[in-house]
């Protein structure tokens, strides 16, 4: 199973590293996992200026069974650059894609909301509407294999909900209680 995090320059950091933490807490459980954050060069610069040094090009989306898009000011840009959007080739037939807050705008600019509601954080609801996208105010909206998800801690239905169609709900809840505050832990190392 290979999974793809999306980041760039002015990304998120939450948006990035809890998703990564959480998808390799389920190789820890299936060891044929592999979670890769992509890019568009070696190292990005998140929200917070932490370097975010990426594992390979954004090209490996369009291969990956999982595809997470994190959020951030990164994206009000790169919804504008076709050069970066035509990098890909998504197929939500056959695989899982999800995105964080504002990383929405890049669904509905590679056209994969059209037709579909979505959610996405606050700040950016006019963007997604500007773009012919009815907004919901949820944390999780689903429609077939595309989700969006809003507010960082949705993450943690956005992984959840990945983890569960791509390997089952025991693994689900198994990763989801391991990081659940004092008295709901179950730990799964």
């Amino acid at each position: 199973m290979k999974v793809t995090i999306v980041a760039f320059d002015q990304c998120t950091d939450i948006d990035v590293f809890l998703p990564w933490d959480l998808f390799n807490r389920v190789r820890l459980i299936h060891p044929d996992w592999n979670i890769r954050i992509v890019g568009t060069k070696a190292v990005h610069t998140s929200a917070t200026g932490l370097p975010v040094t990426v594992h390979g090009d954004i090209e490996e989306c369009n291969t990956a069974d999982i595809v997470f898009f994190s959020s951030g000011a990164g994206t009000r840009s790169l919804i504008k650059d076709p050069t970066y959007l035509n990098r890909f080739t998504l197929n939500p037939e056959k695989q899982l894609i999800g995105s964080m807050c504002s990383g929405s705008l890049l669904l509905a600019a590679l056209g994969l909301l059209d037709g579909l509601t979505a959610t996405t954080y606050p700040s950016v609801q006019h963007i997604l509407e500007s773009m012919s996208i009815t907004v919901v105010e949820e944390p999780l909206v689903v429609h077939g294999n595309i989700a969006t998800a809003a507010g960082c801690l949705a993450a943690l239905d956005l992984v959840g909900w990945m983890v569960e169609k791509a390997v089952g709900t025991e693994t689900k809840d198994r990763v989801l209680a391991s990081v659940q505050p004092i008295g709901k832990l179950t730990c799964i190392y």
